[in-house]
């Protein structure tokens, strides 16, 4: 096989499986900030007397992601910026306007910066290089894969926008507005986890702790927003099955 269907192929077959890369990240993350609590002499990137400081740029890198994730989402047409993990690659319409003026990988960008969050709360230099390093040979492949579907299907539509596009570092003088108006009921329904979900992350990481230190004294914060979100996600997902989130898409 040559290796430009070699690459595609092993593209389209780590996109239906791109869910699992997170629970990775978690895993190893977790190991790390335990490492960082109970070792923080091994860390020379760490200072206690900041960790405050650490935890709130974590999160805050985490949230931009999320943020670039819901932008994206909410100014999508149908059948575009979506998880289409069972039928694979989906596209009626070529986006190119909105953030798809900047960047031809909006989402994989907003996956990127929720997943660095927990990475960097680690302070383990290593461990976040090694987690760029494994995102972008993940994700090369797949956005390899979905450019090889677009170009095949859209020509020199695609082939023009993909000259004037960065792959994943936005060119914000190109900003074009969005053609689409903004959804909030689309993003409620398909991004309703993430919020949630990365709050969980970091309550967990930092609870975890009284396991080796029962002295440790729990972010009350944390829990808090663990709590908050929790519930609103609830909230969502029984509103989403009552079909009150219901929304034809555009």
């Amino acid at each position: 096989m040559a290796l430009q269907e070699e690459l595609e192929s092993q593209g389209n077959w780590l996109f239906r499986y791109r869910s699992f890369l997170p629970i990775a990240i978690v895993v190893v993350g977790w190991a790390m900030y335990l490492r960082r609590e109970l070792y923080p002499e091994e860390f020379p990137l760490f200072l206690p007397d900041y960790e405050h400081l650490y935890l709130a740029v974590a999160m805050a890198v985490g949230l931009l992601g999320l943020a670039v994730r819901v932008y994206t989402v909410g100014f999508s047409p149908r059948n575009t910026s979506g998880r289409n993990t069972k039928v694979g690659q989906v596209a009626d319409t070529l986006n190119q306007t909105g953030i798809y003026s900047v960047v031809r990988h909006p989402l994989y960008l907003g996956n990127f910066l929720m997943w660095l969050g927990p990475a960097l709360v680690t302070a383990n230099g290593w461990f976040i290089l090694a987690f760029c390093f494994l995102y972008w040979v993940y994700y090369e492949r797949i956005m390899f894969a979905e450019e090889q579907f677009l170009r095949k299907k859209f020509g020199d539509v695609y082939l023009q926008w993909s000259f004037r596009v960065p792959a994943f570092l936005p060119n914000f003088s190109n900003f074009v507005p969005s053609n689409f108006p903004f959804s909030w009921k689309k993003v409620l329904k398909k991004e309703k986890n993430g919020l949630a979900a990365l709050f969980l992350i970091f309550c967990l990481f930092d609870a975890s702790v009284l396991i080796f230190k029962p002295d440790h004294q729990p972010n009350l914060l944390l829990i808090g927003l663990c709590l908050g979100t929790g519930v609103l996600y609830l909230i969502l997902k029984v509103l989403k099955n009552s079909q009150l989130l219901l929304e034809k898409d555009r």
